[in-house]
């Protein structure tokens, strides 16, 4: 499987509609729209999983650039997310040990 970056989609698309439009080049064998965490209103992008690398850049190559209702499309091959360090700026990493013996 090939996960696609899908950006500049319209608010009001659905998932079964973006799976209908890239259904046309193969199969979309997940789509998840990325919403706001506090509003749940969509952010206006998402990530589609092709079950093909050759199906997904099909998808690159048609539909990339053109608009789908009013929106002109970004699509590119999704890049693989670097591993979290579980970071955080250092803000509560559990209790410190405190030297009395001075």
């Amino acid at each position: 499987m090939k996960k696609l970056y899908v950006g500049n989609l319209p608010y009001e698309i659905t998932e079964e509609e973006v799976s209908d439009a890239f259904g046309q080049f193969g199969t979309a064998t997940s789509v998840k729209l990325i919403t706001d965490r506090d509003t749940g209103r969509k952010k206006g992008f998402g990530f589609v999983e092709m079950e093909s690398a050759e199906e997904a850049q099909a998808v690159v190559d048609e539909l990339n650039g053109k608009e789908l209702f009013g929106r002109t499309l970004k699509i590119d091959i999704a890049k693989d997310r670097p591993p979290r360090n579980g970071g955080g700026g250092g803000f509560n990493r559990g209790p410190r040990e405190r030297n009395f013996n001075r």
